[in-house]
């Protein structure tokens, strides 16, 4: 027996809204429901920046309707409706928001780790970053603003889901003495996030700034690859310590590291320094050292632009499947060579002078 549209509205009805209060049918936020045999779509229509804080409110309603007898595949999309634009008469206007990269409260430096490209282990090299920091007294917290692929979950081994605090608040979750907070936390691991610009940004801006991170020395953001519009967005509204750059060393890696880097130059972004992986291998059966993707290309470009060279990372499978195995090379092998590549670029990038403040 298939089901029907009564029904699904019925199943809606039982999920709330966080902030109204209401169920998400009487709250006008669930819309545009189509069934199709036994496969039903529909919409959650919020503010843009409510995109994260609905994430749990999309699952529950995914759930309340996949309980109903007939129904087979459920989807939901979180979508933004457009604000309405009232003509400025010049009269009862509210004081300016304001301007500029504004700080978060509690936490002492940002460092975003940026790349031009994807796949030269821009991830891999965050979370190890924040635990090799962690290892050296720090408070950490670890942001992965991939929104559409979020892999830091993964890398960090939780699957946990952030509490709600108060109406907008989350709480981070914490594992290897981090604080983290990704989007891949609030959602199944092979969902895709389909949102346009505008749900993205609000995404990234609550994760910012209705987080509770507490008091941190540092919050390492785990940026998407390239140069759009999260990197845009966070660069002008977020007081940002510094970047760092992570690239392989082959010439083509390069080219678009350096466009990473012309980006932070444009906005203003302090470049905290260069980091190489995947910089040499070493045959684990007869110690022949390889440069698989060439060497020193990092090391050439440091020099040019009078940065530092943080440190080089060696391509190496101990590296790989620690992080698959959701525990960073620093945690499951922190007395390895491989750990001490990035714990010695932790201590090198506490030696920058923007981190002495």
């Amino acid at each position: 027996m298939a089901v029907t549209k009564e029904q699904v509205l019925s199943a809606l009805r039982q999920v709330k809204d966080p902030v109204s209060g209401q169920d998400i049918v009487t709250a006008d936020i669930a819309r545009a429901i189509s069934i199709e045999g036994d496969a039903v779509r529909f919409v959650l229509e919020v503010e843009a920046a409510r995109g994260v804080a609905m994430e749990p409110v999309r699952v529950e309603a995914i759930e309340a309707v996949e309980a109903l007898q007939g129904v087979g595949k459920v989807s939901a999309l979180i979508t933004a409706h457009s604000e309405k634009k009232v003509p400025d008469l010049g009269a009862g206007k509210k004081p300016a928001a304001p301007q500029g990269p504004q700080s978060i409260p509690g936490v002492k430096h940002i460092i975003a780790v940026a790349s031009g490209k994807g796949g030269v282990g821009k991830s891999t090299v965050s979370a190890n970053l924040a635990v090799a920091l962690a290892g050296l007294g720090l408070k950490i917290g670890l942001l992965d603003a991939d929104i559409y692929g979020p892999s830091q979950p993964r890398m960090m081994g939780t699957l946990a889901r952030p509490k709600s605090i108060g109406e907008r608040g989350m709480a981070p979750v914490e594992k290897h003495g981090i604080k983290l907070m990704s989007m891949g936390l609030m959602m199944r691991e092979d969902e895709a996030v389909i949102w346009r610009g505008p749900m993205l940004m609000g995404a990234l801006q609550q994760m910012l700034n209705q987080v509770e991170w507490g008091q941190l020395d540092v919050l390492v953001i785990d940026l998407p690859p390239g140069t759009g519009d999260v990197q845009l967005t966070l660069s002008q509204k977020t007081a940002i310590t510094g970047a760092v750059v992570v690239s392989t060393p082959q010439d083509i890696a390069m080219l678009d590291a350096r466009k990473a880097l012309d980006m932070f130059r444009k906005t203003g972004t302090p470049v905290l320094g260069i980091i190489e992986n995947m910089s040499t291998h070493v045959c684990s059966e007869c110690g022949h050292e390889e440069h698989i993707f060439g060497h020193g290309g990092a090391v050439a470009e440091a020099a040019k632009l009078n940065v530092p060279l943080l440190g080089e990372v060696p391509l190496d499978i101990e590296i790989r499947l620690a992080g698959d195995a959701g525990a960073p090379i620093v945690v499951a092998a922190p007395d390895s060579a491989q750990a001490k590549a990035f714990v010695d670029i932790a201590k090198n990038l506490l030696q920058v002078k923007a981190l002495q403040a």
